[in-house]
């Protein structure tokens, strides 16, 4: 078992759910229990990143060049053509 887990009812939950949550934000995961059974898990979100448009036009720059021909008969010969939408 995950040392950083625990398990709450849904009365702890809705009683102290400040604290709660400032303990998933802290890194915890949180089963929440009904009647003795499992019906959730809160665990922390991961952080988004922020990344400059410079560094995403660098490697656009330095990434390998697509053959649009290529990639089409690549696909043309994994799907088959006749199956309609």
């Amino acid at each position: 078992m995950d040392p950083m887990a625990r398990t709450i009812s849904q009365r702890e939950l809705r009683n102290d759910s400040a604290a709660v949550l400032r303990d998933v934000q802290g890194g915890q995961t949180i089963t929440v229990t009904r009647n003795g059974m499992p019906v959730a898990e809160l665990r922390p979100v991961g952080q988004r990143r922020f990344v400059p448009r410079s560094t995403i036009e660098a490697a656009a720059r330095h990434a390998p060049r697509v053959s649009l021909a290529r990639l089409r008969a690549d696909l043309d010969a994994v799907v088959n053509p006749s199956v309609d939408d």
